[in-house]
């Protein structure tokens, strides 16, 4: 992100992006010619075909949920760059559901083209890849004309949202059923706590406070003649352009319910971060700890905390400060609590629910009754918000929410491969460029 942007042909004003969403964006081209579907849904007996694309934990875990829904479900397809991961993935699944697993070696595709041939063969697609390469593969499986669950982040730059919400927008117009890991909107708790807060429980908001300050996993060692393109993807997570960051990666979990409760994004930020800790090469780019003051149009702050440092306080948790009283919202705790004239508890008895099973039984749901359901409008705001949130702490500065959705910065290379070049390289020495607040553009 050292790079200096060129000046947007065509900025993306506030005004437009609240009213018309990604229809303003330059990224709407790319898909505008794309033809309209008719009603893209199945009757609830109906066989709903699940592509996998990205095998890993998570990948995995989506598809064993999306196995799970009520209704007749079959995995038919996967598709990983790492052929290890795909392995894992499979026999994970088969051994959970024998009869609901159909993957044979034909439809098992390891090459980086192997998305579209996986999208191709499911009328339900999970996307669960690193999330650098979300917007490409989402963009993928809207002009097929697929449905999507599509874990959360769901891009790592401006030029990344913009795509995904273009495509976000053909979604709505071919009738296609989008849900997002955002797995918070869809738990009780946060559900109604989220509504009183919006009903004004606690009056006119004037502060949020989020946190996500926790441990995180470590990186891995490169391994003989690797790659670079190689070494990357499978430390994915310690590289901007493919995690965003764990501002991006994991506390958008956060600052998503912040920007859920107001129902808006914030118009500019600034902040700061570094790292502390992470100092070996396999800790590749990223920072360890951010802090950002986000600000809203009517003047309200969240300030949004997120580190990963070993022994440090712990917190997983949103707060919320009102003219007439405040609300916790501790997921880990089970804790929802609006203290005030309107105080309220939540019925810890109705906190078993899998929220992350939820998603899924609401995605199936209204494929196959035809409800209305495109979570990749929000899923992309609240994660511009978390890119803008890095913005700020990599270069020092307070930005401008249209500064920084126009931002012309890619991260992502222009082709993959694994003799390809990523854009950010080791030097002699092996280690990687870390942004500097004061020095580094993001803009």
């Amino acid at each position: 992100m050292n790079s200096t942007s060129t000046e947007s042909k065509s900025a993306v004003s506030r005004r437009q992006f609240l009213q018309t969403g990604s229809s303003a964006l330059a990224g709407a081209a790319l898909l505008g010619a794309l033809p309209i579907e008719r009603s893209a849904h199945a009757a609830g007996s109906e066989l709903l075909k699940i592509a996998l694309v990205g095998c890993g934990g998570r990948g995995s875990g989506a598809a064993d949920q999306a196995l799970r829904t009520a209704g007749n479900t079959k995995l038919v397809a996967m598709a990983d760059v790492l052929p290890e991961k795909l392995e894992k993935g499979l026999a994970s699944l088969q051994a959970q559901h024998p009869e609901k697993v159909d993957v044979p070696p034909d439809r098992q595709f390891t090459d980086f083209d192997g998305y579209k041939k996986a999208i191709s063969l499911g009328d339900v697609v999970i996307l669960a890849t690193s999330p650098g390469f979300r917007p490409i593969h989402f963009e993928e499986a809207v002009r097929q004309g697929k449905h999507v669950f599509m874990e959360k982040p769901v891009a790592t730059d401006a030029p990344g949202i913009r795509q995904l919400l273009a495509a976000a927008e053909e979604a709505k117009k071919k009738n296609l059923k989008v849900g997002v890991g955002l797995q918070r909107r869809h738990q009780r708790g946060y559900l109604e706590i989220v509504k009183r807060l919006q009903d004004g429980a606690v009056g006119d908001l004037t502060l949020l406070r989020c946190y996500w300050d926790g441990g995180s996993r470590d990186g891995v060692e490169r391994l003989p003649n690797e790659t670079e393109m190689h070494y990357q993807i499978r430390n994915w997570y310690y590289f901007t352009w493919l995690s965003g960051d764990h501002i991006v990666e994991q506390h958008v979990h956060n600052i998503d319910v912040c920007n859920w409760i107001k129902g808006a994004h914030p118009v500019r930020a600034q902040g700061m971060g570094g790292r502390q800790v992470r100092n070996a090469k396999r800790h590749g780019q990223i920072f360890d700890h951010h802090f950002v003051e986000f600000e809203y149009a009517d003047g309200a702050r969240m300030l949004s905390q997120c580190r990963q440092i070993p022994g440090c306080w712990p917190s997983v948790s949103e707060h919320v400060l009102g003219t007439k009283g405040s609300a916790d919202l501790d997921d880990g705790r089970k804790l929802f609590v609006i203290k005030g004239p309107a105080a309220w508890r939540y019925n810890t008895k109705q906190a078993q629910q899998n929220a992350y099973q939820q998603e899924h039984d609401d995605l199936f749901d209204a494929i196959r009754n035809d409800k209305p359901l495109n979570e990749a409008e929000f899923a992309g705001t609240s994660t511009m918000t978390a890119i803008l949130g890095r913005m700020c702490t990599y270069s020092g500065q307070q930005i401008e929410w249209e500064d920084a959705i126009n931002s012309k910065i890619e991260l992502l290379p222009k082709t993959f491969g694994w003799d390809a070049p990523p854009l950010v390289l080791p030097d002699a020495n092996g280690f990687y460029p870390v942004a500097m607040p004061g020095r580094t553009v993001c803009v």
